[in-house]
């Protein structure tokens, strides 16, 4: 019998590179880091990653809504575990769109549109100073996610290594305060100065709102 075309779904794919990972002395760790970080995530929403280039990556998520939150994670992961001189980031561009990629077929053979798209913007960020892009490919765009884009990317950029840890933490694992210090071995108030100097509560009800805004249309596919 000839083989059925799969049916299209509404998915995310994040590019994005290691921002200056040439001048990383370590990028063996830099490697085992970002592999380690990519692999969770993909367990965890039931997509794939893979490598290239060394310092590049692409995910694909099955479900777009998880999308905003993955890419903070990585980027947390990133900054917690830098080495002293130098701080470790990503570019990560974002497009969600109908694909029929399902998560049992290489993400470097894909070619549907979110894949595409999403490194033509990564292209584009590395010509800017921003770090973070979302494009919707079957939405209008109205200038509101740009804006909060915006404002995520500048409180990712404030974030010390202690910041970035909590973050991570706190996405990776829903912990109590009290049992992310026993987990760092530190006390539950230094939990919570980190967490306020990471903007937290801000920052949780921001990818709360992208992760209702992004599921909506998953909801009605």
């Amino acid at each position: 019998m000839p083989q059925q075309n799969a049916k299209a779904q509404r998915i995310a794919v994040l590019t994005g590179d290691v921002i200056d990972s040439r001048k990383v002395s370590d990028r063996q760790r830099l490697y085992r880091v970002l592999d380690d970080t990519l692999a969770a995530l993909a367990k965890c929403q039931g997509g794939r990653f893979e490598r290239f280039r060394g310092d590049g990556f692409q995910l694909a998520l099955p479900h777009a809504r998880h999308a905003m939150t993955a890419a903070i994670a990585l980027r947390a992961a990133l900054i917690e575990h830098s080495d002293p001189e130098q701080r470790w980031d990503a570019r990560i561009a974002v497009a969600v769109g109908p694909a029929e990629w399902h998560a049992d077929l290489r993400v470097a053979e894909s070619d549907d549109e979110p894949f595409v798209m999403s490194g033509r913007h990564l292209d584009a960020l590395s010509e800017g100073a921003s770090h973070l892009a979302l494009t919707l490919l079957d939405e209008p765009d109205d200038g509101s996610l740009a804006l909060l884009l915006r404002y995520l990317d500048d409180l990712v950029a404030s974030w010390s290594h202690y910041s970035a840890e909590v973050v991570h933490l706190s996405l990776e694992r829903e912990l109590s305060q009290q049992a992310m210090a026993e987990r760092l071995g530190i006390r539950q108030p230094s939990i919570h100065k980190r967490l306020r100097a990471a903007r937290w509560p801000l920052l949780s009800d921001t990818l709360a709102y992208l992760e209702t805004r992004l599921a909506d249309k998953d909801a009605r596919q």
